[in-house]
């Protein structure tokens, strides 16, 4: 027990709460495996199973821990990814792809329907994308007309869409994006290791090409605290002259 080293000036879930985020701060707890449980935790400060749940709720309303359903609690992964729109969909630095799936689907996310996607089924692949590391940043589910050729569908597993349409020689016309917010299910929520209901970042997109009747569909998927956008615009507008 432990217990005679918390700060008698403070309460004892305030106490706790500074001790186990000391513990993240010296990596003691890293972020790949569960934190010691309530119960643990309870036996080694010596103090009720109710003021470990209370110091680990604030940690949680910090942004500091995670808890996932079935599995524990977790230190958060505080790095953030930044991709900017401004830049080609396509050229993302240091990304590395893991393909999950390739199947032919209907686009069933409401949200999409801004989009006007059609209403037949269309090729889905579904990917994870990280960057730099091994820890997943994106979830990916790109929809594409089912009449594209299998050599450039056989990339899909190495590189993004938009990039084999484009070493095919099918080029990006135009681009709509839709930036919204969304609850974690499925199988996105397994791949962050995050509980349904956590909040996610999704970018729904719709990309027309240089190839009639060849259009890409899809939604990127991450959790909130994990990435971010930035858009930046010329303009070439110059500033009235001012009158006399």
């Amino acid at each position: 027990m432990i217990n005679s080293q918390l700060r008698a000036s403070s309460s004892l879930h305030q106490s706790v709460r500074e001790e186990i985020l000391k513990r993240i701060t010296k990596g003691t707890y890293p972020p790949s495996v569960p934190i010691p449980s309530t119960a643990m935790l309870s036996e080694e400060f010596g103090v009720s199973p109710i003021t470990i749940k209370r110091a680990l709720r604030d940690l949680q309303a910090l942004g500091v821990l995670t808890a996932v359903a079935g599995k524990g609690t977790f230190v958060k992964e505080q790095k953030r990814f930044l991709i900017d729109l401004s830049a080609l969909v396509f050229s993302w630095e240091n990304a590395s792809i893991r393909l999950l799936s390739v199947t032919r689907e209907k686009i069933t996310d409401p949200t999409m329907r801004v989009l006007k996607p059609p209403s037949e089924s269309m090729l889905c692949v579904r990917k994870i994308i990280s960057f730099g590391d091994e820890i997943p940043a994106v979830y990916d589910s790109t929809y594409i007309s089912s009449d594209v050729d299998g050599e450039i569908i056989d990339e899909f597993g190495e590189r993004l869409v938009t990039e084999a349409l484009s070493r095919n020689g099918i080029r990006i016309r135009s681009e709509s994006h839709m930036i919204d917010a969304a609850p974690a299910a499925g199988q996105a929520a397994e791949v962050f290791a995050i509980p349904n209901g956590y909040p996610m970042l999704r970018r729904l997109y719709k990309f027309t090409t240089s190839k009639p009747g060849v259009t890409v569909f899809g939604v990127l998927q991450s959790p909130f605290d994990r990435l971010a956008y930035t858009l930046n615009l010329q303009s070439d507008r110059k500033n009235p002259a001012p009158k006399k």
